[in-house]
């Protein structure tokens, strides 16, 4: 299993292209979840053999009978052909390592998985006349190799100090010879003076090479089918740092760095797309979902980079002058009692009900067809209105006529009018007003937003205002100010939490908030 569609970059594509067969592993409770069928999709797709394993049958609530019907009825959904809808399929305890055919019937190890992987997986096949081809599927770095093209062997044999080419997207032939060829040998890499069809090796000592290029010998020059993914169906503006805490917390803030490191994650990331705004200070990244955003911005934070982010939008298409947006199949699993609540949230973002089933123990699924900008921001909330009990998945289900718009966030934000230190007198007061960010001691700049507030417009406050002294004492005046805890600001819950002229400031040190005009008086002029 495999996380979602839209928080998979390119992963299971570059996977199958290195495959001659697949092996299913399904919950005996759960059944198949969205993350299965988007895979098998992909699976069936490519013509792969599948194995099925159904796992975990000693669960106290394992159906195995009917998860594997469940299995049916999704090769048949697929339109898997007659022989790979012929498929084995066993039975295991993974904690324990040990299958069987049968659930009454289970042997002491997993040797019957293996004989039926050695029966039923095909060898690999290759064209002797078609010399070495290798088609790359990924990519590796080394500080004593240089670049590594990692890929499997489709047809002919490579040795050390070979004169090969490469062939790119444009058809044009590279020369390049192997330094050093590696293959891999369970979780680590040998040395190998030869290689051969079907094994997955490493070849270093190539520096102008891509995922999806052929590399093959001088004499056939003979290109693979590339490897191609589905189209990104978010994107997300990435900026410098311009706040006045900009530079204080990380080394790299340059623009040219940011460009530099956002182009070197497309080399090895397939479905991820960077374009260079006018302004050349601003990046348009396309990705697969606001998850793949969150896990390259939050490895850039790591490195040193400071950047400010927008929020997360889709990527609309336009066919025959009507607007498509990208949808997604939402499967729910929650508590009987929060049905209610969670029906009335998606259609609230242009969510539609398709199936309703009651899983027994109080249990229900619901599935829900939802475009995907009404995922944005909407998991936590999930997790709030189901107490943390329920279950979401989903899974890309091609593009429909806009459906219209929505609300992003019924409330406003609560924005600092001035640069200083927050104080715990100031955010005391100003806790009546809705939910805040920051703690005493934090600094703060104006333009930046450091609360909730309760209602939709924006407030702006002054968190740095402090009690005033006087030299009488009273009674019941000078008690000590106790705040409410404060839930860390995480960069999935800003990229979440932000609108449409806000943005995220990310640094190695913090998460804040701000606004996209830091002037409180030029965002009024604008309104």
């Amino acid at each position: 299993d495999t996380p979602g569609h839209a928080d998979f970059g390119g992963e299971v594509e570059r996977a199958l292209s290195m495959a001659d067969g697949a092996l299913l592993l399904v919950d005996a409770s759960e059944g198949p979840l969205p993350q299965t069928r988007f895979v098998l999709e992909k699976t069936l797709a490519a013509g792969l053999k599948v194995i099925v394993l159904v796992n975990k049958i000693d669960r106290h609530d394992a159906r195995a009978e009917e998860v594997l019907d469940e299995v049916y009825d999704l090769f048949i959904d697929l339109g898997a052909n007659d022989e790979q809808i012929d498929f084995p399929y066993l039975y295991a305890i993974g904690r324990e390592g040990v299958a069987g055919r049968k659930v009454q019937e289970m042997d002491s190890n997993l040797q019957a998985l293996f004989e039926t992987i050695l029966e039923r997986m095909p060898e690999p096949q290759s064209d002797p006349a078609a010399g070495f081809q290798m088609l790359v599927s990924d990519l590796g770095y080394s500080d004593y190799l240089g670049r590594l093209a990692i890929g499997k062997v489709m047809s002919g044999e490579v040795q050390t100090n070979d004169n090969l080419v490469c062939l790119g997207a444009d058809g044009q032939a590279r020369p390049l010879r192997v330094t050093r060829l590696q293959t891999f040998e369970g979780m680590s890499l040998r040395a190998a003076e030869h290689i051969r069809s079907g094994d997955i090796c490493v070849l270093s000592g190539i520096e102008d090479i891509h995922i999806g290029d052929t590399i093959c010998h001088q004499e056939l020059p003979k290109a693979l089918p590339r490897i191609r993914v589905d189209e990104p169906t978010v994107g997300m503006r990435f900026y410098i740092n311009t706040s006045p805490l900009a530079g204080r917390e990380g080394s790299l803030v340059q623009s040219g760095k940011i460009k530099d490191r956002l182009f070197k994650e497309t080399l090895k990331n397939v479905s991820l797309q960077v374009e260079e705004m006018e302004d050349r200070e601003t990046f348009l990244v396309k990705g697969r979902g606001e998850f793949q955003m969150a896990i390259l911005i939050e490895t850039m934070r790591r490195e040193g980079f400071e950047l400010t982010v927008g929020r997360p939008e889709v990527l609309y298409k336009e066919e025959n002058g009507q607007v498509l947006e990208p949808m997604e199949q939402v499967i729910i699993d929650c508590d009987q009692e929060f049905t209610g609540v969670i029906t009335e949230k998606l259609a609230g973002r242009k969510g539609k009900m398709t199936s309703m089933n009651t899983r027994g123990s109080g249990r229900v699924r619901l599935e829900f067809s939802l475009p995907s900008r009404g995922l944005i921001g909407y998991r936590d909330e999930f997790l709030t209105d189901t107490r943390g009990t329920g279950l979401l998945n989903t899974y890309f289900d091609g593009y429909e006529p806009y459906r219209g718009r929505f609300a992003s966030r019924a409330t406003g934000s609560i924005v600092s009018d001035r640069s200083g230190l927050a104080v715990a007198y100031a955010l005391f007061n100003l806790e009546p007003r809705g939910e805040i960010f920051i703690t005493p001691g934090d600094a703060v700049y104006e333009g930046m937003i450091f609360g909730e507030h309760n209602r939709s417009q924006d407030l702006n406050a002054n968190p740095c205002k402090e009690k005033k002294l006087t030299n009488v004492r009273a009674a019941g005046r000078d008690e000590n100010v106790v705040l409410t805890p404060v839930r860390p600001m995480s960069l999935e819950r800003a990229m979440h939490f932000i609108r449409e002229d806000e943005l995220v400031e990310v640094t190695p040190q913090n998460i804040r908030l701000r606004k996209s005009v830091l002037s409180a008086q030029k965002r009024l002029s604008m309104r």
